[in-house]
């Protein structure tokens, strides 16, 4: 008996939706990342994208624990000298809610072309509206 591995074209992709709404931002982003991935399937193969795709509403709705909404600071550089750009959770999510999920769930895929394609069947909305309504995801519940 050989071991099996899926294959590019044997994978179906179900579309699975998350509601944001008064969730903590690593297990949303956690249980995301795993569904992207592929990896609460029993065909899941590491080196091809067995994922789902995921839509995350009530982006604007999520908190964190402790300090964070204060403390947690988001960096970037321009690449030039003086380029550095830092802001704080509460910053980024008056400007752009869906970025703070987003960003957590890039950090939690592979760092090479399979986490960029990855990354790319994630869809994160700041609503609790969404254009994928012809898809008819299936919800997935966070166990509270």
């Amino acid at each position: 008996m050989g071991t099996y591995y899926a294959k590019k074209g044997e994978v179906t992709r179900e579309w699975l939706l998350i509601d944001a709404e008064d969730q903590v931002l690593g297990r949303v982003a956690s249980l995301a990342a795993q569904l992207l991935k592929g990896k609460l399937k029993p065909q899941y193969t590491p080196h091809v994208d067995t994922g789902d795709f995921v839509v995350i509403v009530n982006a604007e709705k999520i908190r964190v624990t402790g300090a964070k909404a204060t403390d947690k600071v988001y960096s970037r550089h321009s690449g030039y000298p003086g380029g550095l750009h830092q802001e704080t959770f509460e910053q980024v999510m008056a400007k752009d809610p869906r970025r703070v999920i987003e960003h957590a769930v890039r950090g939690m895929l592979p760092k090479n072309t399979l986490g960029r394609a990855m990354g790319k069947k994630l869809k994160v909305y700041a609503g609790a509206d969404h254009p994928h309504q012809a898809q008819s995801p299936r919800e997935i519940k966070l166990e509270a």
